[in-house]
């Protein structure tokens, strides 16, 4: 693994817009950038970042039945108690999910390190998917990079073969979230736009027009039932309002499911690694409260359970000067967890993570972001890679 610098593409603004990639640049910062890409061996690929997805996959499926058979763990996940029947038989009846994402600290030595898995509504899917393998296509005609390069990306056709099965006899999907977010909207319209290539009838929806019915089916604006809903919204919100109370008894699909409050929790990796002890790519965590967080000594991560894009992140005497490093926000309230501090790998002065995709429960692809900080947030810029052997 390296970084590469190279020849950013002059129309690629252009490009972007033209293919709705409005959030190219945010708060008068680029977003994406490819002054630079990360270039990887097919070995590194495969043996370093895939094939650990997927075993980190099947080890969080063994925590979820370990969750949901443990009222009390599930209580200190911030699960509210009126939803642990319904999150335990989401589970038990299998209920299919769409996508995640893992954060993986990777720079080309030693295992992969989960940080966190992003498992309800992770975004930078389109720049993902699409829009960096349109950036290969485009280098690789150009003469930029070698014509054998490829890229570590199936994250497109993996959509659409999901969404496909996912809407089930009907054909129907309804896709909900707060359009009034411009990153939000442009998640919500790839996804459209991939269950119209599988042959759905797809409606759009905001997440405050959806109604019940008097037997709880989700609703449009029409007052159609939703067969199956998309919702780009998190689930620990919605089951803390009052639409959420239909969640259990709705016969509506909802996408992601109940039993994903279980994974997308930092409460997760504690539960790792006490049922995987020193495995190679964890990183020791132990909830905020138990006694075997002080093992971790006096440097560490502190993080909510339920924080996102970094929000109220804690480094720990991460410094030489014994400095803390915090990002702010509005989460904490729920609890926190301590995990091994393991500093995202550098390259020049950005502190790199990697995001390896999982749809439909297999690893298909991965999306970079750099920061120039070592936390990394919702305003850090994503980067393109490509495989060279």
């Amino acid at each position: 693994m390296k970084r590469v610098v190279v020849s950013e593409r002059p129309d690629w603004q252009a490009d972007a817009e033209a293919c709705g990639f409005s959030i190219h640049s945010m708060y008068g910062e680029r977003y994406w950038d490819e002054r630079h890409a990360y270039v990887f061996t097919l070995d590194e690929i495969e043996t370093k970042l895939e094939d650990p997805s997927a075993t980190l996959l099947q080890m969080c499926y063994g925590a979820v039945d370990r969750i949901v058979a443990d009222a009390g763990l599930m209580s200190r996940m911030a699960i509210p108690p009126e939803y642990h029947d319904a999150v335990a038989r989401s589970w038990r009846n299998r209920e299919h999910d769409l996508y995640g994402r893992f954060d993986l600290a990777y720079g080309g030595n030693g295992p992969a390190k989960l940080l966190e898995f992003n498992a309800d509504t992770p975004t930078s899917l389109f720049e993902s998917a699409v829009f960096q393998w349109q950036w290969l296509e485009d280098m690789k005609a150009r003469g930029e990079i070698p014509r054998t390069a490829d890229q570590f990306n199936s994250i497109h056709e993996r959509l659409i073969d999901a969404l496909r099965f996912l809407a089930g006899p009907s054909g129907r999907m309804h896709f909900a979230g707060v359009l009034e977010s411009e990153e939000d909207l442009v998640t919500l319209n790839y996804l459209v736009d991939c269950a119209a290539q599988a042959g759905c009838e797809t409606t759009l929806l905001g997440m405050a027009d959806i109604g019940v019915d008097a037997k709880h089916w989700l609703t449009d604006l029409q007052d159609r039932r939703v067969d199956c809903l998309f919702k780009l919204y998190p689930l620990e919100d919605m089951v803390r309002e009052p639409f959420g109370r239909h969640l259990p008894a709705t016969p509506t699909r909802v996408i992601e499911p109940l039993w994903k409050l279980t994974l997308s929790n930092k409460g997760l990796l504690p539960v790792l690694w006490d049922m995987f002890p020193n495995h190679e790519n964890l990183l020791p965590a132990y909830f905020d409260d138990d006694p075997r967080a002080e093992t971790l000594g006096e440097t560490y991560v502190r993080k909510p359970l339920l924080s996102r894009e970094g929000a109220n992140v804690t480094l720990v005497n991460h410094q030489a000067d014994g400095g803390n490093y915090r990002v702010d926000g509005p989460y904490g309230a729920e609890g926190y967890i301590r995990q091994a501090l393991r500093l995202l790998p550098r390259f020049g002065n950005d502190w790199t993570v990697i995001g390896s995709w999982i749809i439909a429960g297999q690893p298909a692809g991965i999306g970079i972001r750099e920061d120039d900080t070592p936390v990394t947030r919702d305003t850090s810029r994503f980067v393109p890679h490509y495989i060279l052997d």
